[in-house]
């Protein structure tokens, strides 16, 4: 019997297979890549048995007092137990803690299934409208037997989960709409959205913030106020539309012609070519920078500590303004660092994931 294999059977070469070939593919493939990996290996040699022994080894993990860190010089956990309430929950009412909490879930919740395409169905806009329903109870109160909290008490990790995910809801539709605007034929409806994008761009968020909250006031009528985080909130939202808006319009001007003239030969609307043909291609190009913006985002929403709003960069600096746990900053920053981290990383590696699964349908 012929044992000898097709060429459709052939195994690859041993140097070309499993760990090996992927270290020589993905680490060794050229001398500079070579030279990199062999840098980088090192600087992880160096910093993570130094890491390891600051926030493992050093520490005190039953120390309860600020001296008692002091003494050993590790990482104070003794630090985060103390004020962990602080950093994620700001100046709420520390016994009605429990509703921040309980709202950062829901929106948190909600958030994932929407990552989930199985909720890609008419009923995802109404579990959204119960969270955000939900959240605004909590968070506010004044029913249900809940105490009224004013917003400017709210801080820490649920403000800057609210001030990020209504900054991208409204923010990416409205850079939709910008993007056509710029592309359209109409002179008068580009100009606008030009000069719109163009001076939004222009100027650096922190602008828009102190604008938000200094300059909007005056210009309102007498007797007529707009809440100070609201107008924060429109701020990070006219600032990320016009990004959106730019790169959405990338997106657009990399589809072929033909797509354009293939939907006007069957007859579809303008918005139906937008919608059922021109839109989705172009959004599954500019996945990843959308998916830039949108960490951007979510870090920015830090620089609302400039107009007094409390969140959680705000939070981690009060934690260590207390007497007793001074010169403990480097704990608290590490802290929230963590927090930004997992958000960030985990909003990266679903977009990966996404970008995967719309791409089967190119490769054989």
């Amino acid at each position: 019997m012929d044992h000898t294999l097709s060429g459709t059977d052939r195994l690859p070469p041993r140097a070309d297979a499993g760990v090996i070939g992927w270290m020589r593919s993905r680490l060794f493939s050229s001398p500079l890549n070579a030279i990199l990996t062999i840098l980088a290996l090192w600087l992880l040699l160096l910093a993570i048995p130094a890491l390891i022994d600051y926030l493992f080894i050093k520490p005190d993990f039953a120390a309860t007092t600020a001296a008692q860190c002091r003494e050993t010089g590790g990482y104070c956990w003794a630090f985060v137990r103390e004020k962990h309430r602080l950093i994620l929950f700001g100046i709420y009412p520390y016994d009605e803690q429990w509703r921040p909490l309980l709202a950062s879930v829901i929106l948190v919740a909600a958030i994932v299934c929407s990552c989930i395409r199985w909720f890609w169905k008419p009923f995802l806009g109404l579990l959204w409208v119960v969270a955000l329903v939900a959240v605004g109870v909590l968070m506010w109160g004044g029913i249900l037997g809940l105490t009224y909290v004013e917003n400017a008490k709210w801080g820490g990790l649920p403000l800057t989960l609210i001030l990020s995910t209504f900054g991208i809801a409204f923010a990416f539709p409205f850079g939709l709409l910008l993007a056509l605007g710029r592309r359209s034929h109409m002179p008068g409806v580009k100009a606008v959205c030009v000069v719109y994008i163009e001076l939004i761009r222009g100027v650096p968020l922190v602008s828009l913030l102190f604008m938000s909250s200094v300059m909007l006031p005056l210009f309102l009528p007498e007797g007529f106020s707009i809440d100070k985080l609201l107008r924060a909130q429109i701020a990070i939202i006219l600032f990320a539309a016009a990004y959106v808006a730019e790169t959405v319009r990338g997106g657009l001007q990399a589809i072929p012609k033909g797509q354009y003239e293939g939907a006007d030969s069957l007859g579809l609307s303008y918005w139906q070519q937008m919608r059922k043909i021109i839109l989705p291609q172009a959004l599954k190009i500019v996945i990843p920078p959308l998916v830039g913006i949108f960490i951007s985002l979510f870090k920015d929403t830090s620089l609302v500590v400039i107009i007094g709003i409390f969140d959680l960069t705000q939070a981690a600096k009060a934690a260590v303004s207390d007497a007793v746990w001074r010169g403990f900053s480097t704990e608290s920053y590490l802290f929230i660092s963590l927090i930004y981290f997992v958000f960030c990383y985990s909003i990266s590696r679903y977009s990966l994931s996404l970008e995967r699964q719309l791409d089967q349908g190119q490769h054989r």
